[in-house]
């Protein structure tokens, strides 16, 4: 009864913000991350990392954006809702940074899972970029973690 009553009176959560460009992209890369159904570490630190590189934020700051960002991927309907969120508000050589990054997610725990390109190819589309620039950025990504 008492646990009833604490729900009943807890306060309610603060609402998500409306996501943004930099949200979207956050919420992507945990969508990444969480589609083999194992959110490691590893992924998470790294989109920590990427969110504090491409953002110009501290640690602190990056993974309190990373920790909205998780709850916006469980609030997002879908990966093109996201994917376009960045299509209309980011040049073209910014999307195919967009898409470097969730590659590096993919490849931060060592291991390429079919659910997580799955994500990563669907991202690639809405974001309205070439099979080429997947490969490139998927090279640099490779690259960044060596």
């Amino acid at each position: 009864m008492n646990r009833l009553l604490a729900a009943l009176t807890a306060p309610k959560p603060a609402p998500l913000p409306e996501p943004d460009e930099k949200l979207a992209l956050g919420a992507l890369m945990v969508r990444v991350a969480k589609s083999d159904h194992s959110y490691r570490f590893e992924e998470i630190s790294r989109i920590d990392r990427l969110l504090s590189r491409l953002h110009g934020i501290g640690p602190i700051e990056a993974a309190k954006m990373r920790a909205t960002c998780e709850k916006l991927e469980r609030a997002a309907p879908d990966t093109d809702a996201l994917a376009r969120l960045i299509r209309e508000a980011v040049p073209r050589p910014a999307r195919i940074d967009a898409l470097e990054a969730m590659w590096e997610v993919v490849l931060s725990d060592g291991e390429r899972r079919d659910e997580e390109i799955a994500v990563v190819d669907a991202a690639q589309e809405a974001l309205g970029l070439s099979d080429a620039e997947n490969d490139s950025a998927r090279a640099r990504a490779q690259a960044e973690l060596q």
